[in-house]
């Protein structure tokens, strides 16, 4: 019972999926065990190619019946299926709006402790396992020990070095049959409905620009902050003030209730930096903020803080870019 579990569900790797791999192998160096992943959804197989040369044991790509569209009854149930009879130590995933909703769901199918949004691993060992999370919106650390043989746990994507694919190193992809009523018989899938975009996706991108109410709303500051993303390849975010009011669409949400992204680069302009949008952005690897407010809390976080009008200096932000861009071409 060494063996440490990799989920990707539903079967669309991100990057987030990386770091989980980052992550499990580091638990693996202390078991003693091996990696394995499991691929779980109709593109099963599909994604498991993507993750060849991951340094996993075993990809197993598993596409039942009653997966097709993702609910979180229906994913629980046939993960639950797939660990009869194994005995990993851990089962980990990244932290992220699915697994918030199918990790507890498992835990209480398979009768395994579950914790989620860990940040370190403190202490591992054959009967507990002990992690350091993040609690009260990040602004406290705890050390929370989960006891037994085996355990459920989500790791904060920000935190964990993803693993890097060495093409020459192949695992063999396994296709795996599960049978059973996966579907939920009070809920079914109806449609989903998102904002169409160009941008990189706000969890996959290396930089993002996001927005607050100080851009005064679609029709004035939030143009030129989707100009200057697109003049940086970047995603465009915004704060659930911003959502609220209706400027930007809801999967556009960073913070505590919206996505926790870790950029390499993040550019919060209008924005005074909230506890609650912190949550989601401060383990970007840079921040710059733009803000005419100097006592606006987002420059108590960010690496390099512009007091201005976003008004002026944005586009001259834009501008330079531009030039950069055109001399380098």
């Amino acid at each position: 019972m060494n063996d440490v579990l990799v989920i990707v569900a539903p079967a669309v790797v991100k990057k987030g999926d990386f770091a989980a791999i980052g992550f499990a192998q580091q638990a693996a160096e202390r078991t003693g065990g091996a990696v394995d992943v499991l691929l779980l959804g109709p593109n099963a197989s599909a994604a498991a190619e993507r993750l060849q040369g991951c340094g996993a044991r075993t990809l197993y790509a598993a596409s039942p019946v009653g997966v097709e569209d993702y609910t979180a009854e229906a994913y629980a149930a046939s993960i639950a299926v797939f660990f009869d009879g194994r005995e990993d130590r851990l089962i980990v995933a990244a932290t992220s709006s699915q697994t918030r909703e199918v990790f507890p769901r498992l835990a209480a199918l398979t009768d395994r402790p579950v914790t989620s949004d860990v940040v370190a691993i403190e202490e591992l060992d054959e009967s507990s396992v002990s992690f350091t999370r993040a609690v009260f919106v990040g602004n406290l650390l705890c050390t929370e020990t989960l006891e037994g043989p085996s355990a459920i746990v989500t790791c904060r994507l920000s935190e964990f070095e993803p693993v890097k694919l060495v093409p020459s190193v192949s695992s063999p992809i396994e296709a795996v049959e599960l049978s059973g009523e996966f579907a939920h018989a009070g809920k079914r899938y109806v449609s989903l409905e998102q904002a169409a975009s160009e941008r990189p996706d706000l969890k996959e991108a290396d930089i993002i620009v996001s927005v607050g109410r100080g851009t005064k709303g679609p029709d004035e500051g939030i143009p030129l902050a989707e100009e200057l993303a697109d003049a940086l390849g970047a995603a465009l975010g915004g704060t659930r003030a911003v959502v609220d009011a209706g400027w930007l669409p809801n999967e556009f949400q960073v913070g505590q209730t919206g996505k926790i992204v870790a950029p390499k680069l993040y550019i919060a302009i209008g924005l005074s930096g909230a506890i609650q949008h912190l949550a989601g952005m401060r383990n970007a690897k840079n921040i710059v903020a733009i803000n005419k407010d100097q006592e606006a809390p987002i420059f108590e976080v960010a690496d390099l803080g512009l007091i201005a009008d976003l008004f002026q200096a944005v586009p001259e932000l834009i501008a330079a870019v531009r030039s950069f861009q055109n001399a380098s071409t």
